[in-house]
C-alpha cells in the first residue's frame, strides 16, 4: 500500500533533479521556439526550401552550443558559490565550534523550538554531521546534493536539439502550401506537452505552464513570420 506522503518529493536528490528539468525544460523550450521563428521567418521571405533548411541547421546548431555553454558557465558560478560557503562554514567549525553550535541552536529557536531542546538539537546534529545541519540550517545547502554544471549542460544541448528537430522536420517536409499551418500546429502541441512536463515533474499547476508556453510560442512565431513576410517583399 503506498504511504501518505510517498508521491510527494523528497530532498534527497531534489536538487540535482530540479536542475536537471530546469535545463531540459528550458532548453527545449528554446529549441522549438528559437528553430521555429528562425524558418518561419524564412519561410515568410521565400519559398526555397533549400535556404529553410540551411537557415534552420545553423540556428539548431548554434542555439544548441549557445544553450550548452550558457548552462555550464551559469551552474559552474552557482557551484563555485555553493563550494565557497560550505569551505567558510567548515574553517568556522573548525576554528570556533561553540560559537556554531550556539548559532545552530539560535537558528532552531527562531524556527521554534524552545531554548534547552533547540540545543539538544543542535548538539545531536552537530555530532552525526555538523557541516550538513550548519549548511541546511544557515545556508539551504545539502553538501551531498550540488548542482553539477556538465548534467546541465548536456541537458541543455539535448533537449535544444531534440526541441529544434520538430520545426525544422516539419516546414521542411511538407510542402510551401502547407507547411506553415502545420509546423504552428506540431509547435503548439510540442509546447503544450512540454509545459505540461515542467509542471508535472516540478509540481506545479499544469495549465498555466501549458498557457504560458504555448502563448509565448505563438507569439515569437507571429513576429518572426511578420518580419519574414515584410523583408521578402522588400528585396
Amino acid at each position: 500500500m503506498i504511504g501518505p506522503h510517498e508521491d510527494e518529493p523528497h530532498r534527497e536528490g531534489l536538487n540535482d533533479r530540479l536542475n536537471w528539468l530546469r535545463a531540459g525544460v528550458l532548453g527545449a523550450n528554446d529549441g522549438i521556439v528559437s528553430t521555429a521563428g528562425i524558418v518561419l521567418g524564412v519561410a515568410g521571405a521565400t519559398n526555397d526550401r533549400t535556404a529553410i533548411l540551411v537557415a534552420g541547421i545553423a540556428g539548431l546548431a548554434a542555439g544548441a552550443m549557445s544553450m550548452g555553454a550558457g548552462e555550464y558557465v551559469s551552474v559552474s558560478t552557482q557551484r563555485d558559490s555553493e563550494e565557497a560557503l560550505l569551505a567558510k562554514e567548515r574553517r568556522e567549525l573548525r576554528e570556533d565550534p561553540e560559537d556554531e553550535l550556539a548559532e545552530l541552536a539560535g537558528l532552531y529557536v527562531d524556527k521554534g523550538l524552545d531554548p534547552d531542546l533547540a540545543l539538544q538539537v543542535a548538539q545531536q546534529l552537530t555530532d552525526h554531521d555538523a557541516l550538513g545541519a550548519h549548511a541546511e540550517a544557515e545556508l539551504g545547502i545539502d553538501p551531498d546534493d550540488l548542482t553539477n554544471p556538465w548534467n546541465a549542460a548536456f541537458a541543455s544541448m539535448l533537449s535544444f536539439t531534440l526541441g529544434a528537430l520538430l520545426p525544422l522536420l516539419t516546414i521542411v517536409l511538407f510542402g510551401s502550401g502547407t507547411r506553415v499551418p502545420v509546423t504552428v500546429v506540431a509547435v503548439v502541441a510540442a509546447l503544450a506537452v512540454t509545459g505540461w512536463a515542467s509542471a508535472r515533474f516540478g509540481y506545479g499547476p499544469p495549465s498555466r505552464a501549458v498557457v504560458r508556453n504555448v502563448l509565448g510560442g505563438l507569439l515569437a512565431m507571429a513576429v518572426t513570420y511578420g518580419i519574414g513576410q515584410l523583408v521578402g517583399t522588400q528585396v
